[in-house]
């Protein structure tokens, strides 16, 4: 599968907002630069139109310029490897790869090689969501994990006692990125799927549904969601900045889910809700 490659420079600070419009009209990878990002999508998933329509609100006042190109598969462990460090997560979860020396005393280490998959902890959402799990209830839970990305939100449950953890994502670069990381965390015997999650359609009722995805991509599937997670079971949302948090909670509203916890990271938004 290839994938279409823009490098945007503009001001420093429209890079956070372009990367959280990017991602609403289907950008699924963004590496930040000094001078701007570069953003990548799917051919096949790349609408051009709505890419325009979100250049055109910021062009003037950012300063955007961009390169478009084309880019065929590379090796993502050695690019990441030239900028990646290992990030703490409070003072029970550590990240890194698998070229980094482990951490004494850590009670949670998660190895991650990412690809061109989303989620090494460095960006906001995925420490947000991070921390979060640290919060709530896993022992003897089940736990599924949609839009997973490397995985490492499937392998945190997994590390904090769940008894059964699901994870897929829509990207077969992320499918093959999860199941190494799967591997390399001891857990060999999950295999991540691939689809959307009305694809996937996953079966029977989860303890702690997990999905950190984008704001229009949640606001569509949130009626699946609800049917997944248990009574008394959590919802945890993220992917989308703390403006649009009053959308989100206006859905899970109309579905019986109920707010009991939100954290803000450089305007990025994670929020845990608990079903009645």
């Amino acid at each position: 599968m290839e994938y279409l490659e823009f490098k945007i420079s503009c001001k420093e600070e429209f890079i956070e907002i372009l990367i959280a419009e990017l991602a609403e009209v289907g950008f699924d990878s963004f590496l930040e630069k000094e001078d701007g990002l570069e953003a990548y999508i799917q051919e096949d998933q790349f609408d051009r139109v709505a890419f325009q329509e979100v250049l055109d609100k910021y062009i003037s006042m950012a300063n955007i310029s961009v390169e478009e190109g084309r880019m065929e598969k590379v090796n993502w462990n050695t690019e990441w490897e030239k900028n990646y460090d290992p990030i703490a997560v409070g003072e029970e979860v550590y990240v890194r790869a698998s070229f980094h020396a482990p951490k004494e005393g850590v009670k949670h280490e998660i190895v991650i090689n990412p690809k061109m998959s989303f989620g090494t902890g460095h960006h906001a959402t995925t420490y947000l969501m991070l921390t979060h799990l640290l919060n709530l209830p896993h022992h003897g839970k089940r736990v599924i994990d949609i839009g997973a990305g490397t995985g490492i939100l499937a392998i945190l449950s997994h590390k904090l006692g769940a008894a059964t953890v699901e994870a897929f994502d829509i990207d077969d670069w992320c499918v093959d990125n999860g199941n190494e990381n799967f591997e390399l965390n001891g857990m060999s015997h999950v295999k991540m799927g691939l689809g959307t999650v009305r694809e996937v359609n996953p079966q029977g009722q989860f303890d702690i549904v997990i999905a950190n995805i984008n704001k229009n991509v949640l606001l569509d599937e949130m009626e699946v969601y609800e049917t997944l997670v248990k009574p008394g079971g959590y919802l945890l949302l993220s992917g989308f900045y703390d403006h649009d948090v009053i959308d989100i909670e206006a859905s899970t509203a109309s579905f019986g889910l109920s707010k009991i916890d939100q954290m803000v990271k450089d305007k990025w938004c994670a929020v845990v809700f608990k079903k009645k």
